[in-house]
């Protein structure tokens, strides 16, 4: 259980959900050990947050445990979307704890927002990698187009890598990129509440955004990263617009740095979002 989840889950506001989902990582795996790991590291973290004056114990938080991922990801993604569908109807926030980013679909299925913010080291825009399109390196162009969705635009926050099919891609109208060295400044300077007016969002965490000295604990390590406390603060900006969290991309090949970062973003994105009383998906 992650820790401070002790709410029961009928009477939650937010239901934590993990997805070890461990397909298409591209090249070093152990994403399935990702909600585990984030769970146990984020055992030492202080119930009680200062800036907030909130206990996470008391915010009706729960943990309905993990969706056991199996090999036909398109069965997986389905059924992982239901589950986070019933979050929805049952008036909570679902918080999706991964495996690879491709759950990130799941989540988005089951959310139907308006904008998708991520942060992400990958433009994640392939229309498909070794000929599979629901490899973990597709999964925000599959959001947007997605024939069951209606995604205006997607922000991707430390963007740095990419094929140069995708940053084409990432040159049309529902895409914005803001690279690493921008992100401090488009966070001073943006009033995020005014850019997303309103509209319904749902917030990726994919840990690979983070620089490697920070999270080495991820598959495809991109140097030249973000800071934690930029994605900290891009996690604060977001989450009161926010209906659905996911962070993704955790493995088992560090001392636990990239999962410590993980479970601390989304508690930020908890404490945040019950001190905004933010939205739950019109889904419902």
């Amino acid at each position: 259980m992650f820790p401070g989840a002790t709410a029961e889950r009928g009477d939650a506001n937010f239901v934590i959900v993990g997805a070890p989902l461990d397909a298409s990582t591209t090249f070093e795996p152990g994403t399935r050990f990702g909600p585990r790991r984030v769970r146990h590291f984020a055992e030492p973290f202080d119930d009680y947050d200062h800036r907030t004056d909130q206990h996470v114990s008391t915010l009706g938080v729960a943990d309905d445990g993990d969706v056991h991922a199996w090999g036909d990801v398109p069965a997986y993604l389905e059924y992982l979307e239901g589950t986070l569908r019933d979050v929805t109807w049952d008036e909570a926030v679902p918080l999706t704890i991964g495996g690879e980013h491709t759950i990130s679909l799941a989540g988005a299925r089951a959310t139907e927002p308006d904008v998708f913010v991520c942060l992400d080291a990958h433009l994640d825009l392939r229309e498909a990698y070794d000929g599979n399109r629901l490899n973990h390196a597709c999964v925000t162009r599959r959001i947007l187009e997605d024939e069951d969705l209606d995604v205006e635009e997607a922000i991707i926050l430390g963007s740095r890598t990419g094929s140069e099919a995708e940053w084409e891609r990432a040159e049309a109208d529902d895409v914005t990129i803001v690279p690493p060295e921008s992100v401090r400044a488009w966070l001073d300077e943006t009033d995020v509440d005014a850019l997303l007016g309103g509209r319904e969002t749902y917030l990726s965490v994919d840990i690979d955004g983070a620089d490697p000295a920070y999270a080495p604990g991820t598959g495809t390590m991109e140097p030249f990263g973000l800071e934690p406390r930029e994605m900290r603060d891009a996690v604060r900006a977001v989450a009161p617009s926010a209906t659905g969290f996911d962070v993704v991309e955790v493995n088992d090949r560090d001392d636990g740095q990239a999962a410590s970062l993980a479970g601390k973003l989304l508690k930020e994105f908890v404490y945040t979002h019950a001190a905004s009383d933010g939205p739950i998906a019109s889904t419902r």
